[in-house]
């Protein structure tokens, strides 16, 4: 091809295409947004054409293009993908704001015009803990008015709760009727959100930079031509999971305990993983054979037949393995395969009038079930695979300080066994740990960050840690970090499990932390070694006195452990204490910790 001979669709010259690729190659995001200014200013001056005699006196009025990014995040994924927004809505132009729900309020919306929300929905329906403030304001009679707000919407969740992106929902619905106009439809993700988080970013901001042109049509300019480069090795990471080899598995309950709680060791030498005491180490689970084999069987498949998954190819048996989520039945999974099996019991259950029967349905059940009580005459595997949904990674709170220990990561875990409609279960991800992976071998696994449950900046700071059962995981690492750091706060630890004999998690390190002066106090709560059961929150209000005169000192409280019934329990016993101990009314004593919420001193990490 000649100069002379350019075709339409490139209006440039190829040797000046190059050129231009040669000159850019090299430059940071904010100088290519510079030169494209400088672009979009020559053309605005010259009504179209090229001259660039004015250009550098208009570059300065390019009116700059706000966009305000707000998540509300429980495990960092929201966090992590609203970052990822803010640099590709730099690179277009835009100045992005990141916000976190935590750190703002709805009122705050009045002065936006350009807004993308980024929401997790946590348990059953409720916001992230740290959105908890926000979603009650939003939902206020007193919320603003916003008819000058456009938005969208991305809403992460995940189908096995029935009340799937139930948060999102509400955000999208509710900034509706206050005015706002949606330009672009909300979008629902499951576990596994990678590509409708992709679609979703590249539509949102295409239609804002339309919306938000100088002349009302779109003038970013195309990404510029460069020498192809060698890929650059990508870090570990939710994408590109470390394979992390177990050094340690120990038991920690006493012979005769009805619980099976270990203690895991995992080494991140040479990974690149960094993390806080607070944060979560995700780990990426298998299936069990035993599990794999029953729905193999209850399928009629053959377990070494190829299938297609994203465009790599297992055998069927891998697929389950390691790849497929068959232990938990979702309604998006199950219509799917009613689409396939055609089974009129099954349609049955779907209807909308049988919701209860459904629901009651999956509890408790799996995959191997739906394919046994529903089978499916014609099912082929690539058809099989291509309804399931990914096996999802599961999330632990660290139980170590990196400071205590460079090049590790420790997990305490419950192992989850149970009976249920005839059969044994058992849970995915605590018993490919204790039972399928064996020390020396390597479990994929990343770090998410929990930047909502984190020590005090102030390394006087006191702190209170509520922390029954497997909830003590963050507070050993809490207690670690204070150590090695030598931090002068004092740290008061509850306790609480079923038997002192058996269950008491890492007793002697507590002991000896308690010996030493690191641990300041420490209440335990043993439910079952007297005939009233007695818990953590029972223990919080014989020590009313002095816990209250620990917060009004200054303390931070932490919980972490059960959702749905232990932190209820606790939340509902500290508002107790600090109406009786403050003299203060009920109303008060909410307001009371809703400031201790609202200053970061009341922080929850429950599930």
């Amino acid at each position: 091809m000649n100069e002379q001979n350019t075709p339409l669709s490139q209006p440039i010259p190829e040797a000046q295409i190059q050129a231009l690729g040669g000159l850019v190659q090299g430059l940071s995001t904010e100088q290519l947004i510079y030169i494209e200014g400088f672009i979009r200013g020559i053309r605005q001056a010259s009504g179209g054409t090229t001259t660039p005699a004015t250009a550098p006196a208009t570059v300065t009025t390019v009116a700059k293009r706000e966009l305000t990014i707000l998540y509300g995040t429980e495990s960092g994924n929201s966090e992590t993908l609203a970052n990822t927004t803010a640099k590709k809505a730099k690179a277009l132009g835009f100045t992005p704001k990141v916000v976190n729900m935590a750190d703002t309020s709805p009122t705050k919306l009045k002065s936006v015009e350009n807004l993308l929300v980024l929401v997790s929905t946590w348990g059953e329906g409720d916001p992230p803990e740290s959105a908890l403030a926000y979603h009650e304001d939003l939902l206020k009679d007193s919320a603003p008015q916003l008819p000058n707000l456009r938005y969208s919407v991305l809403a992460l969740g995940d189908t096995s709760y029935e009340q799937f992106c139930e948060f999102g929902k509400v955000v999208d619905q509710r900034l509706e009727k206050l005015g706002a106009t949606r330009f672009l439809p909300r979008v629902d993700c499951d576990v596994d959100y990678d590509e409708a988080y992709a679609t979703w970013v590249e539509e949102a901001l295409a239609e804002l930079d339309k919306l938000t042109a100088p002349s009302g049509g779109d003038v970013s300019l195309a990404a510029p031509v460069t020498p192809a480069v060698a890929p650059a090795v990508e870090a570990y990471g939710r994408k590109n999971p470390f394979p992390s080899e177990l050094s340690e598995k120990v038991l920690l309950n006493g012979k005769g305990s009805a619980k099976e709680t270990y203690h895991f060791e995992l080494s991140l030498e040479g990974s690149g993983l960094t993390y806080a005491p607070g944060d979560s180490l995700a780990v990426i689970p298998h299936n069990a054979g035993d599990v794999v084999d029953q729905v193999i069987e209850a399928s009629g498949l053959d377990r070494a037949a190829l299938v297609n998954l994203k465009g790599e190819q297992f055998t069927l048996e891998r697929a389950l393995t390691s790849k497929l989520d068959i232990t938990t039945l979702t309604l998006p999974v199950m219509k799917r395969y009613a689409e396939l099996a055609k089974h009129d019991q099954l349609n049955a259950l779907l209807e909308p009038k049988s919701k209860t029967k459904l629901l009651d349905y999956m509890n408790g059940r799996d995959v191997a079930d739906l394919l046994r009580d529903f089978p499916c005459e014609q099912l082929t595997a690539d058809a099989f695979v291509a309804i399931m949904r990914k096996l999802p990674p599961r999330l632990y709170s660290i139980a170590s300080s990196p400071k205590a220990h460079p090049g590790e990561v420790h997990l305490t875990v419950a192992v989850v066994r149970y009976d249920a409609h005839g059969r044994k279960r058992k849970g995915v991800c605590s018993t490919y740990l204790a039972d399928r992976l064996a020390e020396g071998e390597k479990a994929e696994v990343f770090v998410t960050a929990n930047k909502n449950f984190k020590l005090p900046d102030d390394p006087e700071a006191p702190i209170i840690m509520v922390g029954p059962g497997t909830g003590i995981a963050p507070f050993r690492a809490f207690v670690e970090e204070r150590a090695a750091t030598s931090a002068k706060g004092k740290n008061w630890l509850f306790f609480g499990d079923q038997h002192y004999l058996t269950d008491f998690l890492y007793q002697t390190e507590w002991q000896s932390y308690l010996e030493d002066g690191v641990l300041t106090k420490l209440d335990v709560a043993f439910s079952r070694d007297q005939l009233k059961k007695i818990y953590v929150q029972d223990r919080m209000r014989e020590r009313a006195k002095e816990l209250f005169a620990w917060i009004e000192a200054g303390a931070y409280f932490y919980v972490c452990g059960d959702a749905t019934r232990m932190a209820v329990d606790v939340d509902q016993a500290l508002h107790e204490i600090i109406a009786s101990e403050g003299k203060l009314s009920d109303e008060a004593a909410a307001e009371y910790v809703k400031r201790l919420k609202a200053e970061k001193r009341y922080l929850r990490d429950v599930y």
